[in-house]
């Protein structure tokens, strides 16, 4: 038998990009696999384990949606 990796909404920031795995199907909607906001899905899918975080991004890529940019620095101090 193997693991169960148990996942919560708390494992998530509020902003951050997240990826459903698989269909979420609520009374009210019907939410397709892709990337969303975390704040966006419903509680049921991530208790489901429907959600993961996105894979890091190598190199210096725009698409990494989860990393904020630094404040530009003046280097004439």
């Amino acid at each position: 038998m193997g693991l169960e990796r148990k996942m919560f909404r708390g494992m998530f920031s509020a902003g951050e990009v997240v990826r459903l795995k698989q269909p979420c199907f609520t009374s009210g909607r019907l939410f397709e696999p892709g990337k969303y906001n975390a704040d966006e899905l419903p509680d049921i899918a991530f208790d489901m384990g429907l959600v993961d975080h996105l894979p890091p991004v190598k190199g210096n890529c725009s698409e990494n949606l989860n990393v904020q940019n630094p404040p530009d620095q003046n280097l004439e101090d």
